[in-house]
């Protein structure tokens, strides 16, 4: 097992099973810092054998030169061969299908679930992936900057979404984290609002909510702010106030140690004393990786512990439906058992362009 690199020496013996057979893209790509959208990567006590097709097979050979993991060229039918002689397989069973496990089954395989190794593995970040990360928050703070000079009149949150993804892209990023969040006016009283083509005009509140891959791993960022200011939004000036020190309590009262439940509650208990947590509708934040949501969960019910090396969101919010919607969020991590912001180049304080 001298070659198995540590990471993958843990999944492959908390999952218990003879071998690891991993299809799923982002788990293939945890396992061997490799990305494609197709292939099959085989663990066992002693290899890892990565199963790449001829799209991928000479990218995947010249990156994987050196690291312990052999790469084969082929398809399913090579993949199952290289199964031959295991009796129990580890599949993480919430992705895959019902027809591909029923597929191991009638093979004779028993099935084990890996996820939960997987889980435990990802949950805390390496060195590594906290780089990546970093550099992921750089450049959306970056992109976003470059676009508050960009915002015009009449505008369409479309079009506004799409510069800010160019910039991110320009800046160095592979692609967004998730479809960008661009809403206008009372539309950003939906916390998951769908871009559409609504036009920009003086005197709107302006909500994006984005964020962009470097080497796969994910920021998230949300700012709100109000593109010139008519003097009738005192209702939601006073409401930023309170969502700008919700959020600032978290990273100040949050510690490692914690569950996600005691969390969430530094931010909801802080906007039930001014009045505003029936308008907080969803969990304070969620964990950032590889996908732009898994675990740590920061949510009422979540009694799972934040450690060291967790990567997150900080993203407290406050809507009201038809009128407005404010959310702050910050992707952070936990070090030393306090929580560090990645992001340090743009404002959480009300920005009046």
């Amino acid at each position: 097992m001298a070659m198995l690199s540590e990471k993958l020496r843990k999944i492959y013996t908390e999952t218990g099973a003879d071998a690891l057979y991993t299809e799923c893209d982002y788990l293939r790509r945890y396992l061997t810092g490799f990305y494609s959208t197709d292939g099959y990567v085989i663990t066992d006590a002693d290899k890892c054998v990565y199963v790449a097709d001829s799209r991928y097979f000479e990218a995947a050979e010249k990156n994987l030169r050196g690291s312990g993991i052999e790469v084969v060229l082929g398809g399913k039918d090579v993949a199952y061969e290289l199964l031959r002689g295991y009796k129990t397989l580890g599949i993480p069973f919430p992705i895959v299908s019902v027809s591909a496990s029923c597929e191991l089954t009638d093979a004779g395989y028993g099935l084990k679930d890996s996820m939960p190794a997987f889980q435990t593995a990802m949950i805390v970040k390496s060195g590594e992936e906290i780089a990546h990360v970093r550099r992921a928050c750089e450049i959306a703070e970056e992109a976003f900057l470059l676009l508050l000079p960009e915002l015009k009149e009449g505008m369409t949150e479309s079009e506004a979404a799409a510069l800010l993804e160019y910039n991110m892209r320009k800046l160095g990023a592979s692609g967004t984290s998730f479809d960008t969040i661009c809403a206008f006016g009372a539309n950003g009283s939906v916390p998951h609002y769908e871009t559409g083509n609504c036009k920009l005009k003086f005197g709107d509140i302006v909500l994006i909510d984005f964020g962009c891959k470097v080497n796969g791993y994910c920021s998230d960022i949300t700012r709100t702010f109000l593109f010139g200011d008519d003097k009738k939004h005192g209702d939601f000036k006073k409401a930023y106030a309170e969502v700008y020190a919700a959020h600032e309590l978290v990273k100040e009262k949050l510690t490692a140690g914690m569950t996600g439940r005691e969390a969430d509650e530094i931010a909801r208990g802080y906007l039930r004393k001014a009045g505003l947590d029936r308008y907080f509708t969803h969990s304070l934040g969620h964990g950032i990786g590889l996908n732009i949501h898994e675990k740590p969960n920061l949510s009422p019910r979540s009694e799972g512990k934040l450690l060291n090396g967790m990567v997150f969101s900080d993203e407290p919010g406050v809507y009201l439906a038809g009128e407005f919607g404010i959310r702050i969020e910050d992707s952070v991590m936990l070090k030393d058992g306090k929580v560090v912001s990645f992001m340090n180049k743009t404002e959480r304080n009300l920005v009046i362009l």
